[in-house]
């Protein structure tokens, strides 16, 4: 899952989540429009915030299929 998705299943504003692993709002803003990726030492500290594993943000997000239900 993106760090996006994480971010909205937590309920976690990006202020939030900028403030928790310590970076700027705009740093999580850059990551969730792939401007720019979190540094590795940081996946840790941003799953722990969103309470989720590492390899749960590494896998990427399946394609939305309206058909099946979520």
């Amino acid at each position: 899952m993106s760090i996006l998705s994480a971010r909205l299943r937590a309920g976690v504003s990006q202020a939030e989540l900028a403030k928790r692993v310590e970076v700027s709002d705009a740093a999580v803003c850059q990551w969730e429009t792939g401007k720019n990726s979190p540094r590795t030492k940081l996946l840790p500290k941003i799953a722990a915030a969103l309470e989720c594993s590492v390899d749960e943000l590494l896998t990427p997000d399946a394609p939305s299929d309206p058909s099946i239900p979520q």
